[in-house]
């Protein structure tokens, strides 16, 4: 019996066997979300619930809790499984209560954070991470002028043809979504095409020059150079640790060609 619970203890410490794991259950909620499912493929997904409760239980209990929690990736194991417990519970206890079924239903949804575990697994995703946290650092304040450009835009553009297209700029929230997808490209021709049906020729043409200029300076320069400055933070960050093996490597070159030399002079001498 002993060798039991040791051999399934070691399953649970063991990276791969929870990555199949997590893999299994990814699919399993996958296929929840197609019509006329059995039965047992929601139990199936309880189950892989409780076993990752388990997991977490065993590794909390042979490291500590606090131990186990200074790992991010074991912090956010634990938050997504504890979302996933809360969910099933929440769903046995309002089964049998006069609630909506889609309510019940829509509690499932937390449980597809558990697939959110599949991350830890990928090889260099630390580094990947990194380089993403360094790149927002590095672009933070480019991002944030280009926000404030959205914003001035959106508002502008609301106060002009909010009348005109109201389906687009009927109110600021609305204008910043619109705008938002001039400046990504999506479909900005409908936009002014539509007004310009709607107005006389003059305001037709100045308004197709006003969307061009949006386009132009919002979308095609605004998010290049947001985008170049992204990418570049993330390369710089791998060049940086790049740069430091390689004058850790000159270092030692320089320090091996030194003895040489002093070994000679002394021989000569």
């Amino acid at each position: 019996m002993n060798n039991v619970i040791a051999t399934i203890k070691k399953l649970f410490f063991n990276d791969k066997f929870i990555l199949i794991l997590i893999f299994l259950n990814a699919i399993i909620i996958f296929i929840q979300e197609f019509n006329n499912i059995p039965i047992y493929i929601y139990r199936l997904d309880n189950y892989f619930t409780l076993i990752f409760l388990v997991e977490i239980i065993l590794k909390s209990n042979t490291y500590g809790l606090k131990k186990y929690l200074k790992s991010n990736w074991n912090k956010l194991d634990f938050v997504v499984v504890s979302l996933s417990f809360a969910s099933l519970l929440l769903s046995y206890v309002y089964s049998g209560n006069n609630i909506s079924i889609e309510f019940i239903i829509s509690l499932r949804v937390l449980r597809i954070f558990k697939s959110v575990r599949l991350l830890k697994f990928i090889p260099n995703i630390n580094l990947i991470i990194n380089g993403v946290n360094n790149a927002l650092k590095t672009s933070s304040l480019i991002i944030l002028s280009f926000i404030i450009l959205i914003f001035i835009v959106s508002v502008v553009t609301c106060s002009i043809y909010k009348n005109i297209a109201p389906e687009y700029f009927a109110n600021p929230l609305l204008s910043i979504y619109s705008v938002f997808r001039v400046f990504s490209t999506e479909g900005w021709y409908e936009i002014p095409d539509l007004i310009a049906e709607r107005t006389s020729e003059i305001c037709a043409l100045l308004t197709k020059l006003y969307f061009v200029l949006i386009l132009f300076f919002g979308g095609i320069l605004g998010m290049s150079f947001i985008n170049s400055i992204f990418v570049d933070a993330m390369v710089s960050d791998n060049n940086d640790e790049l740069e430091e093996k390689v004058k850790k490597l000159t270092d030692k070159i320089d320090e091996l060609t030194n003895e040489i030399r002093s070994g000679r002079n002394k021989e000569n001498f």
